[in-house]
């Protein structure tokens, strides 16, 4: 009897094709799940009789009490190469392995441009005007040359999106809380003297941190009240690094020229959610990562983890 394999939240029908799935078909039994669950008890239900599950990212929480609730599972592959919302020590109690893949750095850099660009620009609101039969030319666009581009995490990605903000002619400075003269040195950038420094100065800010205990949080009230009333701060890295409320206090208030966000609190974000309809906020529903050539590697790497794993020898194990 073969095997069953659920593929989580396949919103674009996209995994069966980023991959050569057919080379576990007489071992294996592939199938997409469309629709996102909710809930534990969803997913209970839903999950029940897999014992391989393939999740994208962070999409999906896989706590003990869900874990001790699916005795069939014995396989869980997560893309990317760390994982905060599975309980590994759970995992492990429970027998099952947890593996995962690889994952490219440029569609999350692409992405925070695009967002960058789509505020500065007003292509959203000149689009939908054109569109629409409405005014021809309704904002003015805030010049990325000679401008200071504020980097908040220095790490594979923020040294991407910096060396495209220099690229661009602007003047880019970072900050993180372990961040060195040396490496900001390395990458070409300034040292931003303090975080509160960074936000008092610059015109754009970008999110680039790991979400965790130490970063959680790290841009509130008080750093959103240091920005210029013209600047604008964008984060395709974790929701939980701003206080969502605060932020969406200053777009109300027009504290802040404006924002793009790319990750939330909920995710799917729910019909009625404040963020859905805040002013002078571009949002898209996490899409850093969505793009062919990261679901290809993915994919992939998941059909790779699958096959080593029924080989006995599974690769790219996470732990804890």
């Amino acid at each position: 009897m073969r095997l069953r394999c659920v593929v989580l939240d396949d919103y674009q029908d996209a995994a069966l094709e980023a991959a050569d799935w057919g080379r576990l078909a007489d071992r294996v039994e592939a199938v997409p799940f469309r629709a996102h669950h909710g809930s534990q008890d969803e997913l209970a239900a839903a999950l029940a009789d897999f014992d391989i599950v393939v999740t994208l990212r962070e999409r999906v929480a896989f706590p003990a009490p869900l874990l001790d609730r699916l005795p069939r599972l014995r396989l869980l592959i997560a893309s990317g190469m760390r994982n905060s919302v599975i309980d590994h020590a759970a995992a492990a109690r429970n027998g099952v392995t947890v593996c995962g893949t690889g994952s490219l750095p440029h569609p999350p850099v692409e992405l925070t441009w695009a967002l960058l660009l789509g505020l500065a620009r007003g292509v959203v609101t000149e689009n939908e005007a054109l569109r629409t039969g409405g005014p021809w030319q309704s904002t003015v666009g805030a010049d990325l040359h000679g401008r200071r581009l504020g980097v908040v995490g220095l790490g594979k990605l923020g040294t991407r999106v910096a060396a495209v903000g220099q690229a661009f002619g602007m003047d880019v400075v970072a900050w993180s809380p372990r961040l060195t003269a040396e490496r900001a040195e390395a990458a070409g950038v300034g040292l931003a003297p303090s975080k509160g420094d960074l936000f008092s100065t610059s015109d754009f800010v970008t999110l680039h941190l790991v979400l965790s205990d130490t970063t959680r949080g790290i841009v509130g009230a008080a750093e959103l009240a240091l920005m210029k009333p013209d600047a604008y701060l964008v984060n395709t890295s974790r929701a939980g690094l701003v206080d969502q409320d605060a932020l969406l206090a200053a777009l109300r208030e027009g504290r802040i020229a404006g924002a793009a966000a790319d990750v939330f609190d909920t995710e799917p974000l729910p019909a009625g959610h404040p963020m859905r309809t805040a002013p002078r906020l571009l949002a898209t529903p996490h899409l850093g990562y969505v793009s062919r050539a990261n679901y290809r590697t993915y994919y992939r790497e998941a059909v790779e983890d699958i096959e080593a794993w029924l080989a006995g020898e599974p690769v790219r194990v996470l732990g804890g």
